[in-house]
């Protein structure tokens, strides 16, 4: 059983708040982890993935909540949105009644965009929202997975639990951080193709009506070669041979099933005019954008154009699950300007400003960060910066940038 860090973040949620929302992407582990928290609390629990347990709760969901009562673990409840009406009654009677409604229900589910819907009309103030995420590496790999510290003291203080060589690293973006992979034999192409049919027909069939899925299947497979790339609406619509506003209404879809991530262009009132102002599209799993843009061979990977992007797209997605992990807010942008100046990663993070760049080599120097120069002005404090690629020691670039071993993340 891999430990996972984000379990800590749930028994919390229990002790403050009568409803706790699991939600993610399909496959990341949120059932398995709920039924791990069912044994250790005895705590009740129901699937709406049974369809007998689904119809009930459709057709009568004060009888459903009747017989299965609190506190209780309800799976895959976007099934049944009727269920959240009756729930928040019931948690309201228990505050009247006892005083205490903390740790009533746990829900989970992969269809954010359904769930979401339902919790902003009818729980606001009385859930507390917890996104999951696939492995990260230090789960993977059994090491300690405290929140992420932009300090050279503390990256310093990381640095020594383990060194993620490049085989490894290649190893890992091919293969993908989704729990399965680790726990059984089953071959990728066959994870991946069932995970991405799986996809088509329970997630996103239930959000639009997508009469050619073979051509969203082929828009996901392009978007997949392109994750850590800017988001160019007009360039996918005539490359896939749709209209811009389809290609839109396919991102929300994506962004919905926790698929796909934007990282946002940074801006403040001194640079806003010359700043580059699209998203960049970053897949939230290697491994699923390996597959789909046909990429199934690590050293292949190493090798080819495509290498950089998607060390980049690990790095970024290693530092957002630990975030999540340890429910603290995401302040991540993006720089690029119109001379052609980029910042991989501008987190904002206790007031102070941190710029990263995401390479895969091992020596670098000031030439390349000099784009960092570009937000010395910035109205936040300047923190500890850093070049995250696969140097086997940390190293000094300038006065406050330092090169790391990606596995510090």
């Amino acid at each position: 059983m891999i430990e996972r860090t984000i379990k800590k973040e749930i028994l919390k949620s229990l002790k403050i708040k009568p409803i706790t929302l699991i939600t993610g992407a399909r496959q990341v582990g949120k059932s398995t982890l709920c039924y791990e928290i069912k044994k250790e609390l005895n705590l009740n629990y129901v699937s709406l993935d049974d369809l007998r347990n689904r119809s009930l709760a459709i057709e009568d969901p004060e009888y459903f909540l009747e017989i299965h009562k609190s506190p209780l673990i309800i799976d895959e409840v976007q099934y049944a949105p009727k269920l959240f009406d009756v729930i928040v009654s019931i948690v309201n009677k228990e505050k009247l009644e006892k005083g205490n409604n903390n740790g009533m229900y746990i829900l989970t589910g992969s269809q954010a965009y359904e769930l979401m819907k339902n919790v902003t009309e009818s729980m606001a103030g009385r859930v507390n929202i917890i996104k999951m995420s696939p492995l990260s590496a230090r789960e993977i790999y059994g090491r300690k997975e405290d929140k992420l510290i932009f300090e050279h003291d503390e990256i310093v203080k990381r640095s020594g639990d383990f060194i993620l060589n490049p085989n490894e690293l290649f190893n890992l973006i091919v293969k993908g951080m989704y729990p399965e992979l680790y726990v059984s034999d089953i071959n990728l192409d066959t994870f991946y193709s069932n995970y991405v049919n799986s996809y088509l027909e329970r997630d996103v069939s239930q959000i639009i009506n997508i009469e050619n899925k073979l051509k969203f299947k082929n828009f996901m497979e392009l978007l997949a070669s392109l994750t850590g790339e800017e988001l160019v609406y007009d360039r996918l619509a005539k490359i896939v041979g749709v209209k811009a506003d389809t290609i839109k209404s396919w991102i929300s879809v994506l962004l919905a099933g926790d698929i796909i991530y934007l990282l946002e262009p940074y801006n403040e009132y001194s640079i806003t005019k010359r700043i580059v102002k699209r998203p960049k599209i970053y897949f939230n799993d290697t491994g699923l954008a390996s597959y789909l843009a046909r990429i199934n061979n690590p050293e292949a990977l190493s090798k080819s154009i495509f290498s950089g992007r998607f060390i980049e797209t690990y790095i970024i997605n290693e530092i957002r699950k630990n975030f999540r992990n340890n429910s603290v807010k995401e302040n991540f942008y993006y720089y690029r300007d119109n001379n052609q100046n980029e910042i991989d990663l501008v987190a904002i993070d206790k007031g102070a400003m941190h710029l990263i760049e995401c390479k895969s080599n091992i020596r670098y120097g000031k030439s390349d960060v000099k784009a960092f120069n570009c937000l010395s002005k910035s109205m936040y404090q300047k923190g500890d910066n850093f070049i995250i690629c696969n140097t086997p020691s940390v190293y000094k670039v300038n006065d406050d940038t330092y090169a790391v071993n990606i596995s510090v993340i």
